[in-house]
């Protein structure tokens, strides 16, 4: 899940996370409700996924990409 509109809030994590009973799923909403925002959990994401989604679009695909919508 991506948050492009900026519009994730704690209580959207709560309702995503609803019957996850999972180690992680506990930890991660336990971390979010202790922040009382998700902005610090997006940021890290982002920059832990940054590496990967540079090697993966690479300027071909971007290329193609925009190529496409302009000619949508």
């Amino acid at each position: 899940m991506l948050d492009f509109q900026g519009d994730l809030t704690v209580e959207n994590m709560r309702d995503l996370l609803a019957g996850d009973d999972s180690r992680d799923a506990k930890q991660l909403l336990a971390k979010v409700v202790a922040d009382r925002s998700v902005e610090n959990m997006m940021l890290v994401l982002a920059d832990c996924l940054l590496e990967h989604v540079q090697r993966s679009l690479t300027d071909d695909v971007m290329r193609e990409n925009i190529r496409s919508y302009a000619e949508s």
